[in-house]
């Protein structure tokens, strides 16, 4: 055994053992319980930073802690390979995204392996290989068949940049959030999942989501978004260029507040919805501002946290009860893919509309009154939107209360045939379609003569030609002769093969069931699916709390459906884990660009109390920017790389700070001197193991101080019946504080014997072994303990250890700390109030005292 703590020989000793052994291959063995631990598989972007460490730690230390508890644990990772990103770096680099994407995974692989993390790769995918994303192509066919993937032509929208439509989430202030490029409207084909179908599934069954956090299934409610009010219709005698009604003359509008409808004073409806398109016709003059608003406007329910918007459109349409003109505005803050398009205006009882009204002049007339509590309509007041009161100005219906006003009002718009009760969904229908190259093909070849038909079976996969490099000018498999030229499946005829490729979401909504069997080549899923799943703890960023998981939900329900899975639910529980941040420096350009500088290229200057509050370049000792402390990023250069840390202080050391920075759900912030103290308690541990002669007492043939290895005893279970419960939690910082205390107990143990300094390091290492997995294991071996540590039973408190002699007892008088008495754990009440009476400090205070009350081994307080 080194005398020194030397990590590079540490780590390749433990590595080496683990793969002899073939240590983390996960087979199915229904003798023991099974425990399926999943990160999120991540992007193949080339570099690890210490945020990814942080990350894999976590899962780790899951994996392992739960492998010494006797479960059968499975830890898998491969790569999420399909994405725009290639296409990005091919433009630039002009090497193939299939070569980059290679190369990178290659890259980080490699990057991984250095930190101990005991995956299972064997099972190892990505998501770019045919033989994975076959399954894809023959899950959508068998969709098409069912209905719920169809094709249908919609408003998009369109990055111009990027050639390719954009969810309304990758739309941020009406650019597209990786080109920056003003995002426009576009009317394209495209294949569509019917998630909306399991919509009213998706939301009850987030209630038996236990396992996950409250803010990410709120978050799930929120997307989903139900509510319950009335469709009802404002009638027009708008017509089209053609002279038809627009939508049979009624404008549409959803409400969860139909008792306001006499407050009615304005309608508005969203830049793309028939009455704009047609108000646009009769007056062209409004064109140039509509279409400043669509690149404006982010295209998501988020748009009404901008400014409210609006247009006067020159229509008017006619309130349903009252008959009276109701001007209909174009606004920025009704978004089309939600609702009706278009909203009814009531500014006394709605904040946004009141907003809107104000800045307009529009009237606001308030029908509901609150006792004694007068309307102002200069001051937006919360309790103007409560449904508490009645109604006023409101003809037929004053003062009703709400809820009554609510139904006779309903009933009155079914009598005209213009309204009735109707549930409304945020959700909409998943679009599937991207205009790129780097996804899995869509298995549809268009034929003159038979139209769109669906790619046999048998000639699954269609397989995404490897050697295109796009330019910027469009998805290059429009111009690869080769893949899109096939024969039509039905007629034999000439054909095109369909050229958009599928959101890479569909990869990643259930890469984790093929963990469970990746060679499976004749079905989607194999037997080794019932066995692991679902996934018994999922570990990813909360920024994936809405779409990803999601879809992930829908696709095993519709996977279930086809009798593929048994369960509905893939993610028992989640952990959502917190960022690892760093300090950030950026200079402007001309052009409003920034270019970040890496913390090692600055000098920051601080305040008396060691605030910073400038810095300078070093190259030209001009000003930079102080960026704040920012989530480690390639883009903004303040990531720390593993491979630094690692040759300098090894890999035991890189996970040791990450998982002690801070609680692993909260962000935490990167420190230098942090991973110095983390190396520097390894180097206490090898030095206390090496030297034993020291530490450890004289041995078990000499004299043992019996109570001093009783507190050591006591102290270790102690320590250890804490970390449990923090390993439970997953606590996982606290574990490692605790680790920290047990062995400063150990080094301040010197007459406690051999046996028990033995007992309480094996204890320390095997609770150590989930964070430190290298130095713990060479340590056990080296100290001679039995076995391999990774296959050692997780220790539980002795109850014998925690039982104490003598406890000390705080006295108080009449509530009030006047001293301590050392007493035995056992002592009855007359035993304690005599020690209490007798002793020389406490007594004076004790004269006259009467009642006495004992809180058992913490307290005792006397009645004077």
């Amino acid at each position: 055994m080194r005398s020194q703590y030397d990590p590079a020989w540490v780590e390749s000793t433990a590595q080496a053992r683990w793969l002899r052994d073939n240590v983390f291959k996960a087979v199915e063995d229904e003798s023991r319980p099974k425990f399926y631990a999943c990160s999120m598989l991540p992007y193949p972007s080339g570099k690890l930073h210490m945020g990814h460490v942080r990350n894999y730690t976590i899962n780790d230390m899951l994996a392992r802690h739960l492998r010494m508890k006797g479960y059968n644990v499975l830890m898998p990772m491969g790569w999420d390979a399909f994405g725009l990103p290639a296409e990005n770096a091919a433009m630039q680099s002009g090497v193939s995204p299939a070569q980059w994407t290679r190369m990178n995974i290659a890259d980080m692989k490699s990057q991984m392996q250095p930190l101990g993390l005991a995956f299972d790769w064997s099972r190892e995918i990505a998501t770019c290989d045919p033989k994975y994303y076959k399954w894809n192509q023959w899950f959508f066919l068998k969709l098409l068949e069912k209905g719920v993937a169809y094709k249908k032509t919609q408003i998009v929208n369109w990055d111009p940049v990027d050639q390719t439509v954009l969810a309304n989430e990758q739309v941020v202030d009406g650019r597209g959030w990786r080109s920056g490029a003003l995002v426009e409207k576009r009317e394209i084909p495209g294949y569509y999942l019917r998630i909306t179908q399991y919509g009213e599934e998706l939301l009850s069954a987030i209630d038996t989501l236990e396992g996950w956090p409250d803010m990410v299934r709120s978050m799930q409610r929120n997307w989903i978004g139900k509510a319950s009010g009335v469709r009802l219709a404002f009638v027009h005698t708008i017509e089209d260029a053609s002279g038809q009604l627009i939508d049979e003359g009624k404008l549409w509008v959803f409400t969860t507040r139909v008792d306001t409808l006499m407050g009615v004073t304005f309608c508005a409806v969203s830049l793309e919805h028939p009455l704009t398109r047609r108000a646009i016709e009769l007056d062209p003059g409004l064109e140039p501002q509509v279409q400043e608003y669509r690149q404006a406007v982010q295209g998501s329910p988020a748009a009404g946290a901008q400014a409210k918007l609006g247009i006067p459109s020159g229509l008017h349409v006619e309130h349903p009860l009252t008959g009276e003109p109701i001007a209909v505005w174009i606004t920025n803050y009704v978004v089309s893919e939600y609702g009706e398009g278009a909203l009814m205006g009531v500014p006394a009882h709605d904040e946004r509309d009141f907003d809107f009204a104000r800045q307009y002049g529009l009237p606001v007339q308030p029908v509901i009154a609150f006792e004694g509590l007068p309307y102002d309509p200069a001051v937006w007041s919360d309790r103007y939107s409560s449904r508490e009161g009645h109604l006023i100005n409101s003809g037929a219906y004053d003062g009703l209360a709400v809820e009554q006003a609510s139904q006779a009002i309903v009933d009155a718009l079914a009598e005209r045939g213009c309204g009735e009760q109707a549930t409304t969904w945020r959700l909409r229908d998943w679009g599937i379609s991207r205009q790129r190259y780097w996804g899995t093909p869509i298995p549809i070849i268009h034929c003159e003569h038979c139209g769109d038909v669906p790619v046999p079976y048998a000639d699954l996969p269609v397989v995404l030609p490897t050697d295109c490099i796009p330019d910027g000018s469009g998805n290059p498999l429009l111009q690869h002769e080769a893949f899109r030229h096939a024969a039509c499946p039905r007629c034999a005829a000439p054909a095109l093969r369909e050229t958009d490729t599928m959101d890479t979401f569909v990869d990643s909504s259930w890469y984790f069931m093929r963990y469970c069997d990746p060679d499976c080549h004749t079905s989607m899923v194999g037997p080794g699916n019932r066995y692991w799943m679902p996934v018994d703890q999922y570990i990813g960023g909360i920024e994936h709390a809405v779409l990803h998981l999601l879809y992930a939900r829908f696709w095993s329900r519709a996977m279930r459906d086809e009798g593929l899975v048994d369960f509905s639910e893939p993610f028992k529980n989640l952990f959502t884990q917190g960022m690892l941040l760093r300090e950030s420096y950026y200079r402007k350009a001309e052009d409003g660009s920034r270019r970040w500088f890496y913390p090692s290229e600055v000098s920051v200057h601080y305040d008396e109390k060691s605030r910073p509050i400038s810095a300078t370049a070093l190259e030209d000792g001009l000003p930079v920017t102080l960026g704040g402390v920012e989530k480690m990023s390639k883009s903004k250069n303040n990531v720390v790389e593993p491979k630094d840390i690692i040759n300098k202080f090894g890999a035991d050391t890189a996970r040791l700070f990450t998982i002690f920075a801070g609680p692993p759900d909260q962000s935490t912030i990167w420190s230098d001197s942090g991973v110095e103290g983390a190396y520097r308690f390894l180097r206490r541990l090898w030095s206390f193991a090496v030297d034993d002669q020291a530490h450890w007492g004289k041995g078990d043939d000499q004299a043992v101080d019996a109570a001093e290895a009783r507190r050591v005893r006591f102290m270790t279970h102690s320590l250890l019946q804490q970390i449990n419960n923090d390993y439970e939690r997953l606590q996982y910082n606290t574990v490692v504080s605790g680790a920290m205390k047990m062995l400063k107990v150990l080094e301040g143990a010197r007459n406690a014997g051999r046996q028990t300094c033995r007992e309480s390091m094996s204890i320390l290492l095997q609770v150590l072994h989930p964070v430190t997995p290298h130095v713990s294991q060479v340590l056990w071996e080296a100290l001679g303990f039995a076995g391999a540590i990774y296959d050692s039973a997780w220790p539980t408190p002795d109850s014998d250890a925690l039982k104490r002699d003598e406890v000390k007892m705080m006295v108080q008088v009449n509530g009030k700390l006047r001293g301590e008495i050392l007493v035995q754990a056992d002592a009855d009440h007359d035993t304690i109030r005599g020690q209490a009476l007798s002793h020389a400090v406490l007594s004076k205070h004790l004269e006259g005292a009467g009642r006495m009350i004992v809180v058992p081994n913490r307290l005792v307080n006397f009645i004077v």
